[in-house]
């Protein structure tokens, strides 16, 4: 099946602009154009416009993403780009944990010192007591594998 760049970014919620800087910076190879010059995607450019979406949301940068094109495009398989990845994400929780662990303190520096300030008002609350953080236990970052 073949879509046109706004049936494109009608499935993906991506504007035209975004897909055609995709197409520029080399994340979405092999657009083939119509008689007339009009882009023509097939359901394999969909497919990477999402998985290039989901490695944004999950922390990725536009440059990590093009250097897992780059791995795919040199090694020719799936096994180097996924070994890739494994490492990328690696690296994005471990910095997901260190922001999370600095948020913590933050937070716990936050109350103390709001702690002081009321205490310094006379020790009577001037707002309803802190509630505890929703704590989501992320499991461990484990160990990276050696090559």
């Amino acid at each position: 099946m073949k879509y046109s760049i706004a049936e494109v970014c009608g499935e993906t919620g991506l504007s035209p602009r975004t897909v055609r800087y995709y197409e520029e910076i080399g994340l979405l190879p092999d657009v083939r154009r119509s008689e007339g010059g009009r882009r023509v995607y097939g359901r394999d450019a969909l497919e990477r416009l999402g998985f290039i979406q989901r490695l944004k949301a999950l922390g990725l940068s536009l440059a990590e993403i093009r250097e897992l094109n780059s791995v795919y495009a040199i090694g020719g398989s799936t096994r180097a780009l996924l070994e890739r990845l494994h490492d990328l994400l690696g690296q994005h929780l471990e910095d997901v944990d260190r922001r999370l662990a600095a948020l913590a303190d933050l937070r716990s520096e936050l109350v103390r010192y709001r702690a002081h300030v009321e205490e310094r008002l006379g020790g009577r609350p001037r707002s309803k007591p802190d509630p505890e953080p929703e704590v989501h236990a992320a499991p461990a970052a484990g160990s990276r594998r050696e090559r």
